[in-house]
């Protein structure tokens, strides 16, 4: 019986190839462990400590045609990130209330943080509302080589008592200038705990988009600057594949490496078709949204 759960690292150019050979990684050496999450008869899942880096995330082939997903579920999750389901968060003191606990983007644009603050003459404590995205983007402006650019999500007034609390933990950044003035945004992403077949693919797709266009972009606005995408490290402290998951890993990719060439299994984000799907997939992700508002 092993004692340590293994710490494995991979690095790549593209994030298609980091994913594909991440997961190669954790089936050959990953350790089998049970999780709160199985059900009776259910195999063990295969876990390890991963950091994957993507040396240029904004390159191509960025995606990987295995992920049980398609182009739509990519464009849904990336607007989420982007604030398009915060509504969907419950009243805390609401018992009755059943909808989402939180959402990524809403700790991350309104981390509840509670203190004490002046108010005239009087002093208030309550839960004020913090938008982190406003500051880090405030802060790389002003000082691109700061280390304080983080955000996190973790609220343990809450969280230790959540049934699913956040997998995200943190997002840290910071800035390179190359010799023609350019910034380069570097970005570290911690996940306590990490689906590696079910969602990490598209955890770490729309942590992309986040960081291009929310945090680069918003950084670009305020200082003139052209703000490229750095290296994107993505660490978790779990990194798995459920057991009831794992046959269908090894259908859709860890079985087919040998038979397929590695630009058969990707897609080309920034090819014309995909950039298509993609964008027609924003009025599919909105009508999905509003119907569920509507019945719900």
């Amino acid at each position: 019986m092993p004692k340590n759960i293994p710490v494995l690292t991979v690095e790549e150019r593209s994030l298609a190839m980091a994913y594909e050979r991440a997961l190669v990684a954790l089936y050959e050496n990953g350790c089998r462990m049970r999780t709160q999450y199985d059900k009776p008869g259910d195999p063990e899942s295969i876990d390890a400590t991963m950091n994957i880096t993507i040396l240029e995330p904004w390159s191509d082939p960025m995606i990987h045609k295995a992920f049980p997903g398609g182009i739509e579920d990519l464009k849904e999750y990336t607007m989420e990130l982007f604030g398009a389901k915060d509504h969907w968060v419950k009243n805390m003191n609401d018992a009755d209330d059943t909808r989402w606990e939180y959402t990524y983007h809403g700790r991350l644009s309104g981390y509840g943080a509670w203190k004490e603050r002046a108010n005239g003459g009087s002093r208030e404590t309550g839960p004020f509302k913090v938008n982190q995205i406003d500051k880090v983007v405030e802060k790389l402006s002003a000082q691109p080589f700061t280390r304080q650019a983080q955000m996190i999500t973790w609220m343990p007034n809450l969280d230790f008592d959540c049934y699913d609390p956040p997998c995200l933990q943190s997002l840290w950044y910071r800035l390179l200038e190359d010799e023609e003035g350019a910034y380069w945004l570097n970005c570290n992403v911690r996940f306590r705990s990490n689906d590696a077949w079910g969602a990490n693919f598209m955890n770490m797709f729309g942590f992309v988009q986040f960081n291009k266009h929310i945090v680069a972009q918003g950084i670009a606005d305020k200082t003139g600057r052209r703000v490229e995408l750095g290296r994107m490290n993505w660490h978790a402290d779990s990194w798995h594949i459920y057991g009831k998951d794992l046959n269908e890993a090894k259908q859709r990719m860890l079985d087919r490496l040998d038979d397929m060439a590695f630009g058969e299994r990707t897609y080309d984000f920034h090819d014309a078709f995909i950039q298509e799907m993609y964008t027609a997939a924003e009025t599919m992700v909105t009508d999905k949204i509003a119907e569920y508002d509507r019945t719900h």
